[in-house]
């Protein structure tokens, strides 16, 4: 990732620790995940219950995945009177003005006004008593006696602003209560559902499956032990039931499929997951879903052959070799009428090469997040192979590798040249994702598509400008801005969209090579994306991502998964 300190600001990228020999390589299999449904279907099927990734050989550290059973979850839309629920706990999504109470203390909505009185006004009392306002993050959750219901809770949504978000994080709040109380069967509703329209009520039950899927799964791989989950299945009250609200559900079980394998690659350590083991999971994709997706993966003859200079020219310090890897989705039947490439940057470990990364936050030591630009491409590649649009076509291309620092590495200073012919006088190592990226998107550009989105951790510069949740958009197009933007705002994930000052091109130009890699500090993010866009075919319509930010969630020092959704959403918005 670009870093900040640096004369030039840096990209996110990461690098394997494993020897060069094959016997080394550690090949990670993700288990296919399963099932959301209205018919008890479990989330995670039995033939899953191994742990995401298969060690096949040791690795660096001899460092092997724990086989973890993954939870099995099913969903059921139902409408009934909440006291007549029964299970271990009942959650109530309540906003503020949900939770305005009249002169007597008692609530004035009518939902809340009903269980409170069926709960004898305990409700009512605790809500006082622990000055609970319905704010996003507050919760209450009561234990009852007596009742087949055995706990009831409060969740405040706040003003819910942003109704995805809002829903999506309800969901979580309620995973999370689940297991500290160990519960195995919820119930989520809404205090104020009749405020919604169909198509909302849809949305709003698909962003709460999405959290309580997400807030469910822990990524206890790498720990020496870990608990079972005990969530075994989620009532959605209110929301409505019947056909339309289980093709959303569906589709949230497919959503967080792709979700959780971006996380896991991006969790992965480097020494974990090599470009060959990043590319044996695309080929493992594609053979889950072979009636859609085919892989191709180059290898470094097969790339010096498309002349891909930029990107073997990261590769070359390390002992573990590159893998370009592309994989390609067609419908399974009708007329293909759009053509998309969807790219990410494939880094598995940063180390900054000859412009090593050092001094405090530098973040070497997360390096291996370097590649969530492919872990979101991947995992969109594995979502879509099990929603099958129809009437798109989309390639999904990683140029994987390490930058690392060795004799045979390349040096500030050296000119390489791109597989479009342009040449690039490196003036900064650690700038070594939009070398790669070059010629990945030369390569897209060549396979007709009209479209071409990239993401990448490429630069702190875009950190530092919109923080830790928001990831900068770059695109010269204002079509295709209005259509990812769109896209983010059903999927809940935050972007902002980013000048493309061409007057900072100055700053890009050599006096020996058609540009350099990296200007000068100000505008590190504008002028990265000016840099990618020389090789952007002009007529193609082009955006650029910059997930440095959110790809990382510190407060649970843990990958997000940032990225899946947005993409897959776009992707269905282009089928026919």
């Amino acid at each position: 990732m670009a870093t900040i300190s640096a004369s030039s600001l840096t990209l996110l990228a990461s690098t394997s620790a494993a020897a060069a020999s094959s016997s080394v390589f550690t090949k990670l299999q993700f288990g296919p995940i399963r099932g959301i449904s209205l018919t008890a279907t479990p989330l995670f099927s039995k033939r899953t219950r191994r742990m995401a990734h298969s060690i096949a050989r040791a690795t660096l550290g001899l460092t092997r995945p724990n086989q973890i059973e993954l939870p099995m979850i099913s969903f059921a839309a139902k409408e009934i009177d909440l006291i007549e629920w029964k299970g271990d706990i009942l959650a109530v999504g309540v906003t503020e003005k949900d939770v305005t109470k009249d002169e007597n203390l008692k609530f004035k909505n009518s939902t809340l006004q009903k269980l409170d009185s069926q709960l004898g006004g305990s409700l009512s009392e605790a809500s006082t008593e622990e000055d609970f306002t319905g704010k996003a993050g507050q919760s209450i959750i009561l234990r009852l006696s007596g009742l087949g219901l055995k706990r009831v809770g409060l969740v405040g949504l706040g003003s819910a602003t942003n109704p995805t978000t809002s829903y999506r994080s309800l969901g979580e709040a309620v995973a999370a209560a689940s297991k500290s109380a160990l519960a195995s069967n919820i119930a989520i509703t809404l205090a104020s559902p009749e405020g919604l329209s169909a198509e909302e009520k849809l949305s709003t039950a698909s962003a709460i499956a999405t959290g309580a899927v997400l807030g469910t799964h822990e990524d206890n791989r790498f720990k020496s032990e870990s608990k079972k989950p005990s969530l075994k299945s989620v009532d959605i009250l209110g929301l409505g039931t019947g056909s339309e609200i289980e093709k959303k559900l569906k589709y949230a079980e497919d959503v967080c499929a792709g979700i959780i394998l971006g996380k896991e690659l991006v969790n992965a350590p480097a020494n974990v997951l090599t470009p060959a083991v990043l590319a044996e999971e695309a080929k493992r994709i594609a053979s889950l879903y072979s009636d859609v997706l085919s892989a191709t993966i180059l290898d470094v003859e097969q790339c010096k052959e498309l002349k891909m200079g930029s990107y073997l020219a990261v590769a070359a310090a390390s002992a573990n070799p590159p893998h370009f890897i592309h994989l390609c989705y067609k419908p399974p039947g009708g007329e293909v009428k759009t053509k998309l490439a969807l790219v990410g940057k494939g880094l598995t470990f940063d180390s900054g090469g000859y412009n090593i990364k050092t001094g405090p936050g530098c973040l070497i030591e997360l390096m291996k997040f370097d590649m969530g630009g492919s872990a979101a491409v991947l995992g969109a590649a594995k979502a879509l192979g099990q929603i099958k649009p129809a009437g798109v076509e989309v390639h999904f291309i990683v140029a994987a590798c390490e930058n690392m620092i060795s004799g045979t590495g390349m040096r500030p200073g050296d000119i390489v040249t791109a597989s479009n012919g342009k040449t690039i006088e490196v003036n900064n190592t650690d700038a070594e994702g939009r070398l790669t990226l070059a010629d990945a998107l030369v390569y897209a550009c060549n396979q007709g598509v009209e479209k071409i989105v990239d993401l990448a951790t490429l630069t702190g510069a875009c950190i530092v400008a919109l923080g830790p949740s928001i990831a900068g958009v770059f695109t010269p197009s204002d079509d295709l801005a209005s259509e990812v933007l769109a896209a983010s705002e059903v999927s809940g994930e935050k972007l902002w969209r980013m000048p493309m000052e061409e007057s900072y091109w100055e700053s890009m130009k050599s006096g020996v090579a058609d540009m350099v890699n990296t200007g000068g500090r100000q505008g590190g993010a504008i002028t990265a994306a000016l840099f990618l866009k020389q090789f952007v075919d002009e007529k193609v319509q082009w955006m650029h991502i910059d997930l440095a930010g959110p790809v990382w969630n510190d407060k649970k020092n843990a990958a997000t998964g940032f990225g899946v959704s947005t993409l897959v959403e776009w992707v269905l918005k282009n089928s026919s």
